[in-house]
């Protein structure tokens, strides 16, 4: 069987409750979601966020919210993006932008220059960045940068912060002062609810106005679940700790046996491999973790942080292959 440390999923199970709550919402199989889960869950969101109810929108992923955005906003203005960046959204605005501009950050720091982005505010813009960053695993945006761009009138700012939970990094606080800003979560890692697929949208009023009328149709065992997960947090607190401890402990371990290992704030490390092809020869180890060799820089590659027994099979194959 294949370890699969590819996906940045969370390698725990949500506690019984919330498998007892996705299994109580097939029994409605047959019936549309109800109206009243979707409001109790956006509620519960609305607390968990410090943000009111009336200012989220729920989705079957995060990616579906950020492609809706690129379809609304870039028919009149450009796209800026960083690169590399989650690479399913930066594909579609590829394919949707009138013009589409990405910043470069580039390894040992991956640091975003700050004057490259203002300077690109002198016509209208949305701008897209994961913080952190994916797949980097870096924090590219600060308080100030974030004031600075907002206070701009050109430009409209998406911030993704799926990985929130592991960074504790967060801009939500700002969607009250600026009607500009919004940001897209994803209850799929931290919450462990890959398989059920939800994600939300925090907004500031001028994406409001755009979302007013966005269905939302979401299945009544994700709803149950997510809504049973918010209500028993300690145990994604729990599994959040147990991932940054298995990050803390796998990465001298990979630096012990050669691979260059770049810090990262969120359930994932970025590795450098002085042998070519490690992806493919880990494969066949039945390990499989994630190369970027395709669409950015050689001999990259993204190692989830699985369970104890996944990671020490990671560390003996990557062993095997650099003797």
């Amino acid at each position: 069987m294949t370890i699969n440390l590819h996906m940045n999923e969370n390698p725990y199970l949500p506690n019984e409750k919330v498998r007892q709550a996705a299994i109580k919402g097939l029994e409605k199989i047959n019936r549309y979601s109800e109206l009243k889960y979707l409001n109790e869950l956006k509620e519960l969101l609305g607390k968990y966020n410090k943000i009111p109810s009336d200012q989220i929108v729920l989705s079957h992923g995060s990616d579906l919210l950020l492609r809706e955005i690129i379809n609304i906003f870039s028919k009149d203005r450009k796209i800026i993006m960083v690169n590399p960046s989650f690479f399913p959204v930066a594909q579609y605005a590829v394919k949707q932008a009138l013009k589409l501009i990405k910043i470069q950050i580039s390894p040992p720091d991956f640091k975003l220059d700050p004057d490259i982005i203002l300077d690109e505010l002198k016509e209208p813009a949305l701008l897209i960045i994961d913080n952190p960053n994916n797949p980097t695993g870096k924090i590219l945006l600060d308080r100030q940068l974030i004031e600075k761009i907002l206070q701009n009138k050109n430009a409209l700012l998406l911030v993704d912060e799926a990985y929130y939970e592991f960074s504790e990094q967060t801009f939500a606080d700002l969607i009250k002062r600026y009607p500009n800003l919004a940001i897209t979560r994803t209850m799929d890692k931290s919450f462990s609810l890959a398989g059920l697929r939800l994600g939300y949208l925090l907004m500031g009023n001028l994406f409001k106005n755009y979302f007013s009328g966005f269905p939302t149709y979401l299945a009544t065992p994700a709803l149950l679940a997510a809504i049973e997960t918010l209500k028993n947090i300690e145990t994604t607190q729990k599994n959040i700790l147990r991932i940054i401890k298995e990050k803390q402990r796998i990465s001298p371990l990979l630096k012990e046996i050669g691979l260059e290992v770049f810090s990262s704030k969120t359930n994932f490390l970025l590795v450098k491999s002085k042998i070519p092809d490690l992806a493919h020869k880990l494969l066949h180890k039945n390990v499989q973790i994630h190369d970027l060799s395709g669409y950015w820089l050689n001999n990259y590659y993204r190692i989830t942080i699985g369970r104890f027994d996944e990671n020490e099979t990671l560390i003996n194959a990557i062993s095997e292959i650099y003797k």
